[in-house]
């Protein structure tokens, strides 16, 4: 507190001698000073010191002074195998389908000896002979003509196979050698009376020019049908559900969407937000 009209620091004392000293940090190391303790302590101080195999071997002998007899032991040791093949240490003996020995064959047969060919013979087959696999071709003569001729040899022998000369008739004389096939000796039909002609009735024609309809009853055949005057009253196909005090019973509307969210906009302002907003950094 100041005194009277003079100033001073509120309190005198703490800025004479020396101030309370922390110390400063400490770092994490191997050593003690690192610690807070100025030395090691235990976690759990005085705890006895237990063997668990010296107690499963306490246990064991405990649990063996109540066996009634002896241990069993079998009466023969168990037969090992001593090779592949055998069948010592089995309980059954051999089996007859795997027995190794061998069974008698018949006396080998070698096949027969290959098809024994010639080397191929020297030569491109273009003015080299005796190079096939058969007999050369014999050659053999061809008459330029011989097409023509034997057309002419085929002409005399039919030439000389006809006897006597074309066949002619001693009858009169006609233009045909058989008869006309469209010439007939009957009389001609009398000749059909021509079908009298109907008379050509006037064509339709219309009283007048086609009417166009214009949303009536002009363009079209018969007159605009009577109306009947009826009042105008809603027919409903079924009864009208009203409540107590006569009024028409209107069910209440469903559910109306409304916009939503999305996920990741939710995420931006879960993250963002109005105390952060000015140290988030973003991330591209």
């Amino acid at each position: 507190m100041q005194k009277g009209h003079k100033k001073g620091p509120f309190n005198e004392a703490a800025s004479k001698n020396k101030q309370m000293l922390p110390g400063g940090t400490k770092m994490l190391s191997a050593l003690q000073a690192g610690y807070f303790e100025p030395q090691f302590v235990r976690v759990f101080e005085g705890e006895a010191y237990s063997n668990p195999v010296q107690l499963r071997r306490r246990y064991r002998l405990v649990e063996s002074k109540k066996n009634v007899g002896k241990a069993f032991l079998p009466s023969n040791g168990v037969k090992l195998p001593c090779g592949m093949g055998t069948y010592y240490g089995t309980i059954g003996g051999p089996y007859p389908f795997f027995s190794a020995q061998l069974r008698g064959k018949t006396a080998y047969a070698p096949p027969g000896k290959n098809l024994y060919t010639s080397p191929g013979k020297k030569g491109t087959g273009y003015g080299y002979p005796n190079l096939t696999i058969g007999k050369q071709y014999p050659h053999s003569s061809d008459v330029y003509e011989s097409g023509k001729m034997n057309a002419k040899k085929a002409r005399e022998d039919h030439l000389r196979l006809v006897k006597g000369g074309p066949f002619k008739l001693n009858l009169y004389p006609r233009e045909y050698f058989d008869l006309n096939p469209y010439y007939d000796d009957k009389p001609l039909p009398p000749a059909k009376k021509p079908t009298p002609e109907k008379p050509v009735a006037h064509p339709f024609k219309p009283s007048s020019p086609a009417k166009k309809s214009g949303g009536m009853k002009a363009g079209t055949f018969d007159p605009y049908p009577s109306h009947s005057a009826e009042p105008y009253v809603v027919k409903y196909s079924k009864p009208i559900t009203t409540n107590k005090e006569g009024r028409i019973f209107h069910p209440p509307p469903g559910s109306k969407s409304r916009p939503s969210t999305s996920i990741m906009a939710l995420n931006v302002t879960r993250s963002l937000n109005v105390m952060n907003y000015k140290t988030t950094h973003l991330i591209y």
